[in-house]
């Protein structure tokens, strides 16, 4: 088993042909807070990937153990979608197509990057569902969006307008109401400006 990834809230590791994550003990919490903590969100993400409609290729579920903190999943070997845009920007339309079949599932990503995306047998994968989390709120999927937008803008200046504009039409084209969370998608860009402009 080897060590891939470490990040804030889990370690990946690799054995064979699956992904074992593994949510670490965060020592500044209250021990029995991090064990919910932690258990909680390790259903949640088992959840999220047993309930994503067929349509979102995600890395299928094996085993999940709240005692543990553990979840196992299938091994998507394939390249990151932050390395392939660029040069590949039709993608774009079938990532909008997907957030918007994840919205109308009412299942947030929570962390919607390129790098959380992976290009397989020309299909895109989505992966890390570690923030994600089920909700029918507009506010959500608007957020959720706006963190997409920022992070193309941050990895992909180059194309970024481009993109996103394939992205979000094939989101309105698939998104059921899509005029509510575009509305909201307004409201969360303009507190983001005016964040920006405090700093």
């Amino acid at each position: 088993m080897k060590l891939i990834s470490q990040g804030a809230e889990a370690k990946i590791y690799l054995d064979e042909d699956k992904i074992i994550k593994k949510r670490v003990k965060k020592n500044y919490r209250l021990e029995i807070l991090d064990n919910k903590l932690r258990k909680f969100r390790t259903r949640r993400e088992a959840k999220v990937l047993s309930k994503l409609p067929k349509e979102v290729f995600v890395p299928e579920l094996i085993s999940s153990d709240d005692k543990s903190m553990e979840i196992e999943m299938e091994y998507i070997i394939g390249q990151k979608i932050r390395d392939v845009l660029d040069d590949n920007i039709n993608l774009a339309k079938d990532i909008g197509k997907k957030i918007a079949i994840m919205h109308n599932s009412e299942i947030i990503h929570g962390d919607l990057t390129t790098s959380n995306m992976i290009l397989k047998c020309k299909k895109v994968y989505f992966i890390d569902f570690g923030l994600s989390f089920f909700s029918e709120k507009v506010e959500d999927m608007a957020v959720d969006l706006f963190l997409f937008k920022k992070a193309l803008m941050s990895k992909h200046h180059v194309v970024f307008e481009k993109a996103y504009e394939m992205a979000l039409k094939s989101y309105i084209k698939h998104k059921e109401n899509y005029k509510y969370v575009l509305l909201r998608l307004e409201k969360v860009e303009k507190r983001g400006r005016h964040i920006n402009k405090k700093k």
